[in-house]
């Protein structure tokens, strides 16, 4: 089977962009680097010209590493922020808060995640603000990091300005600035933006950029902006078995990916088809739309029988955004015909109810 071709039941798969499959670009790069020898663990051709290219899509100098997966990225990149008495304020609903198994307390030796609210999925920075001026005695762990999600685990986006004001309060308060960057790829595409008009311009710190779900096999990289930061990384990464030995099939793809500009294809593809499903889904009665869909996410407020009606029918999808609340994920693979069948299904459920 090509890297473009489907099997008979993937049009059912809409629980995570992680279900998408290689895409042709990040399948090519991966077989060019499996041609001969090279060195390992990171000596290698590919991993060089990949931070190059991570530097000339940001516009600036930055320490790159890569690490197997987004868990890994965020936690080890977190633990270089803070020591293991200080904290990190992130959104309630955040995927270092419900996701990641307490990695990040973890690879920081204890480091508190301190938690905050916000409307459709971003934190309130007067929220903020009211975390870190709460308690500033020794019994308290002192904030040292915040960490924002681009895009949120809810589909929405930090626009530029939310951005800049999000630096702006993490430089008033001596806070680091992370950012989980696991669509990162989806939030330019959809922002029109450059990346660095999202990242190091804006105050961010540490990005973790993800791969996994824009059409790589495997793979995550987490770009310094701050290289003092980065300091003894790549121990940490040793540490944490992040280390690959075979390091350039983690960076061949990037090379591959944003050199075709399959990065941005990828990522404007999975925006638009969450766009078409959201516009067809609002048309049918009794379907309530959770979050404005900004990147390639749609959350759907239904009923349970509708819920089951759709599993029934073969439907993957995920319903952990509180009582009734489906998310439909697209990914580089998803196509309009795709959404069709799913609206034909859903609009059919809904009218037997």
């Amino acid at each position: 089977m090509s890297s473009t071709s489907k099997s008979p039941n993937t049009k059912y798969n809409f629980a995570s962009d992680n279900y998408s499959g290689v895409c042709p670009e990040a399948w090519a790069a991966m077989e060019e680097a499996n041609r001969g020898y090279a060195c390992s663990y990171g000596d290698d051709a590919w991993t060089g010209k990949a931070c190059e290219s991570i530097r000339d899509l940001f516009e600036t100098d930055c320490e790159v590493f890569f690490v197997f997966n987004g868990t890994a990225a965020n936690s080890l990149a977190l633990a270089s922020l803070c020591k293991s008495y200080h904290s990190i304020i992130c959104h309630e609903m955040a995927h270092i808060e419900t996701d990641e198994c307490g990695a990040s307390e973890f690879f920081s030796n204890g480091t508190k995640v301190l938690l905050v609210p916000g409307e459709n999925g971003k934190v309130d920075l007067d929220a903020v603000e009211q975390t870190v001026l709460k308690r500033s005695d020794i019994h308290y762990p002192k904030p040292r990091a915040l960490s924002i999600t681009q895009a949120t685990e809810v589909g929405t986006l930090y626009s530029v300005a939310e951005m800049q004001a999000a630096g702006e309060m993490a430089r008033k308060h001596s806070l680091h600035l992370h950012v989980d960057g696991a669509r990162f790829a989806n939030a330019v595409a959809a922002l029109g933006v450059e990346p660095k008009e999202i990242s190091w311009q804006a105050g961010v710190d540490v990005l973790t950029f993800g791969g996994t779900k824009n059409g790589f096999a495997v793979g995550e990289a987490v770009v310094f902006f701050n290289k003092e930061l980065a300091f003894e990384f790549d121990y940490r990464c040793k540490q944490a078995g992040q280390l690959a030995s075979k390091m350039r099939f983690l960076t061949a793809p990037w090379i591959g990916m944003l050199e075709s500009g399959a990065w941005l294809k990828n990522a404007a593809q999975a925006n638009s088809c969450a766009r078409l499903l959201e516009s067809e889904a609002v048309k049918i009665p009794g379907v309530k739309i959770m979050f404005p869909s900004q990147a390639n996410s749609v959350f759907l407020e239904l009923p349970p029988a509708a819920l089951e009606g759709l599993r029934a029918a073969g439907w993957h999808f995920y319903t952990f955004i509180g009582s009734g609340g489906a998310r439909f994920m697209c990914s580089w693979e998803t196509r309009t015909d795709d959404i069709a069948l799913l609206v034909q299904d859903l609009r059919s459920v809904m009218s037997r109810l």
